[in-house]
């Protein structure tokens, strides 16, 4: 049975490349947000979508940040990684900037968004980014790149789930 999980990513830049990861059929990710549905959450305010994403993290095994080049450093993108990682969930991040958009574009790589989250190990606080991962391809075509995260994805998220269980 396919884990379940929380998909993170910059909607207006990645949601085709996400709709990608998402469509590829390797697990069973949280139900997309159209973009009159996400209208109407942000319309509440900062309590609203907060109640929002713990509700789509609720029951999910693990939360899986899709890189574009604009993810990493963005509010709620550090809010669903602190989240899902303080609720005892795996965290692992795949960079998709490889990966075409509606209009056939490729994106810049952006930065690493584990490296905005901090977590407590004993009495220290020590960056994500020294514990969880972030998964690059080493392809460039845009086929290579979706076959690449597609056959390594469900892989990534045990090791994610994995660590996690160590912490």
């Amino acid at each position: 049975m396919a884990r379940k999980v929380f998909f993170s990513f910059h909607y207006a830049p990645d949601n085709w490349r996400a709709s990608q990861v998402r469509k590829m059929g390797v697990l069973e990710g949280n139900s997309p947000c159209t973009d009159n549905d996400w209208e109407s959450v942000t319309k509440g305010g900062d309590a609203a979508i907060k109640k929002w994403i713990d509700s789509q993290l609720s029951g999910r095994s693990c939360a899986v940040i899709l890189v574009g080049s604009g993810t990493a450093g963005r509010k709620w993108i550090n809010y669903e990684i602190d989240k899902a990682w303080n609720d005892g969930k795996g965290v692992v991040a795949v960079n998709i900037h490889g990966l075409k958009n509606s209009k056939g574009e490729q994106a810049n790589k952006g930065s690493n968004p584990l490296l905005y989250s901090s977590v407590k190990v004993g009495v220290f606080s020590t960056p994500l980014a020294q514990i969880a991962k972030i998964y690059d391809t080493p392809y460039s075509s845009s086929n290579y790149v979706y076959d690449h995260i597609k056959s390594n994805l469900s892989t990534w998220i045990e090791e994610a789930v994995s660590i996690r269980n160590k912490y």
